[in-house]
């Protein structure tokens, strides 16, 4: 069977394997290098495709987050804050808590890095696969008291519910209006 590369380009952009079709001469390479199996190979080909997509997911989830910044618990300083458990964060990251529906509340004084915590363990929930949304409080506050005297409580009220992790952070602005 012959097939040439535009049409194989065209197949595989059909069925949205567009890490395979952007990256496949490199691909190919790589497996033939290695001296993979056909099976070995298309296993190697859909792991890729299935990190690119992964990372996309996470990219995309990242956006509409809307986090402030953009923190993680390695960039965490844990040796200025002996008071917060490095275990008990880590455990937190792992976002069962999440699944079960639990709340988190961060308490401290400013500058102990509530926020950079709870942007870290935001991101943390992006990679498990839960939607998060990053807000202050007082935009929060703001966009319920227009969207009731809108008549749209309800509404924002569901936009609020609709992520899986909430972040309602006490003193960031955030220039996110929705």
């Amino acid at each position: 069977m012959s097939l040439d590369h535009q049409a194989l380009d065209t197949m595989l952009g059909r069925l949205q394997l567009t890490a395979i079709r952007d990256q496949l001469d490199t691909l190919l390479d790589e497996a033939a290098k290695r001296e993979l199996t056909l099976r070995e190979a298309i296993a190697f080909l859909c792991e890729r495709e299935v990190s690119r997509r992964n990372e996309r997911r996470i990219d995309m989830a990242t956006k509409i987050a809307h986090f402030p910044t953009l923190r993680d618990l390695d960039g965490f300083d844990f040796a200025a804050q002996p008071s917060i458990d490095k275990a008990q964060i880590r455990e937190l990251a792992a976002g069962r808590w999440i699944a079960h529906g639990d709340a988190l509340l961060l308490l401290g004084p400013p500058g102990v890095g509530k926020t950079h915590l709870a942007i870290a363990l935001g991101r943390a929930a992006i990679r498990e696969g839960y939607s998060v949304l990053f807000t202050a409080a007082p935009a929060l506050v703001a966009n319920l008291a227009r969207a009731h005297t809108e008549g749209r409580l309800d509404e924002r009220l569901s936009f609020y519910a609709k992520p899986k992790l909430l972040i309602v952070d006490e003193r960031r602005p955030c220039s996110h209006r929705s």
